[in-house]
């Protein structure tokens, strides 16, 4: 049995179907809106699987499967006949559970992602490249480690698992593009992320609150995104970080290392270029015939000599009692950088001696 079969049970909800949105418009205030038939239809190109659909392909299996009566009943206590209200998280977990009663690898690769997050990344999971288990089986274990994967932060790995897979080879297709995006999201990469959060929120409504709402705010998050931007920088750094703190110091982490680099001196060198425009103006400017504004700085070279003038010769600087020329050093250096009180000082002892 393959994926096809899994993907032919679902009937109606396959590639292509439309479903329509039904818009009761309510109240005197909507009374002049018009829609038409088109702006009520979306195109769909995935769906998720049914428990009836779901059960039958894991009945067909076990007809066929070599397995001993004790699986067998434990496989069949799993899908009872009557259907069940169960979510496609539910049910992709209920597949997963079927793989670990019929393989001892399966089961501890369900294990393993039911544990909190690990600090070290075990060992691959040969079970998932295993052909004996059918192609439905694995694609579902897939997607079950990929996100135990994402949620321990180990992206690519999670996109390693899930390269390949598509929604109709899973129960769950909603958690399958939603990880995929995220994946690509944390990787800053528009051209893979975008086109899987539009594809995924082509279910909107029926999507799980959690993966809407994150979604709409990944999509807003990375259209804007500029390359070489400060921002796109700093993301760098904190994904750097990320794989430092998972011990990937490899050739990866040192390439982007290198990027890091190379971008911030870039805008460095364009913030540079465009200071030095902006210098280069304003001198410009200030050899005008129109007299400079009160209060404004100017740009322009010169030896800085003025004449002086005379304020007499009983100033009483320095002069003043010890107590009092504290008060006033610490009145005036109150809003200035420490460092400035010694130049004051020396300015008032130089001036007081000049007086003499």
């Amino acid at each position: 049995m393959t994926n096809t079969h899994l993907a032919a049970r679902r009937g109606r909800c396959t590639n292509g179907a439309r479903w329509t949105v039904v818009v009761a418009c309510l109240g005197a205030g909507l009374g002049g809106l018009s829609l038409r038939a088109e702006d009520l239809t979306h195109e769909v190109s995935w769906a998720p699987a049914g428990y009836a659909d779901v059960r039958a392909v894991v009945t067909q299996w076990l007809k066929q499967a070599t397995v001993d009566e004790v699986t067998r009943a434990k496989v069949e206590v799993l899908w009872p006949e009557a259907e069940q209200a169960s979510s496609p998280e539910q049910l992709a977990r209920q597949v997963c559970l079927t793989a670990a009663a019929v393989d001892p690898r399966a089961a501890r690769l369900v294990a393993l992602c039911d544990r909190p997050p690990a600090k070290y990344l075990l060992d691959p999971q040969p079970v998932l490249r295993d052909d004996k288990l059918p192609a439905w089986m694995r694609s579902n274990l897939r997607l079950m480690y990929a996100r135990w994967l994402a949620r321990n932060r180990y992206y690519d790995e999670a996109l390693q698992q899930l390269e390949g897979l598509s929604p109709e080879e899973v129960v769950d297709p909603a958690s399958l593009l939603f990880y995929q995006a995220a994946g690509y999201h944390r990787m800053l990469d528009k051209e893979h992320c975008l086109p899987l959060l539009e594809k995924l929120l082509e279910r909107e409504l029926e999507l799980p609150r959690r993966y809407r709402m994150l979604a709409q705010l990944m999509a807003a998050d990375l259209k804007p995104l500029k390359t070489d931007s400060l921002d796109e920088i700093a993301r760098l750094m904190d994904e750097i970080e990320r794989r430092l703190d998972l011990y990937q110091a490899g050739k990866k982490v040192r390439k982007q290392e290198d990027e890091v680099i190379a971008k911030l001196d870039k805008l460095i060198k364009k913030l540079e270029e465009q200071q030095q425009q902006q210098q280069q103006s304003a001198s410009g400017s200030n050899r005008s015939g129109n007299p400079a504004p009160d209060s404004m700085p100017l740009g322009g070279h010169g030896p800085g000599r003025v004449d002086k003038k005379f304020i007499g010769n009983k100033t009483g600087w320095g002069n003043l009692p010890p107590k009092e020329r504290e008060a006033a050093l610490q009145q005036i250096t109150k809003d200035l950088p420490a460092h400035y009180r010694e130049v004051i000082e020396g300015y008032f002892r130089k001036l007081a001696n000049s007086s003499r």
